[in-house]
């Protein structure tokens, strides 16, 4: 199993972007998504997840009405579009799988750096 995030990058304060999870090796459509993030010297957090079924999505609560998370099953593909950016947004972004039956995430991405500027 691979997932394979894309998308990070320097954005001044306000600025948007689009983070991609490229998922291989497992069926798409039997997985939750969900991101998180992990800023220099704080723990993992939540950021926000979809189900496998695209009809449920969840959200911290520093993101949301900013952010949007979305799955191309297609395209085994789920994505975090990001608005409205803040400096504390700033923070390694992590894609994870979760079969829709447990309630851990099993698989994780190898995380894009995002990084916004005041």
């Amino acid at each position: 199993v691979q997932l394979q995030a894309s998308g990070g990058g320097l954005v001044q304060a306000g600025g948007s972007l689009r983070l991609s999870c490229a998922a291989s090796g497992l069926t798409f459509t039997s997985y939750n998504m969900g991101w998180f993030r992990q800023a220099p010297g704080k723990e993992r957090e939540f950021v926000a997840a979809i189900s496998w079924s695209d009809r449920s999505t969840y959200y911290a609560d520093s993101v949301k009405g900013r952010f949007t998370i979305s799955r191309d099953n297609a395209k085994n593909t789920v994505y975090l579009q990001m608005s409205s950016l803040k400096p504390e947004d700033t923070a390694v972004y992590y894609c994870g799988s979760r079969y829709y039956t447990r309630d851990e995430y099993s698989y994780w991405g190898q995380g894009t750096q995002v990084t916004v500027s005041s």
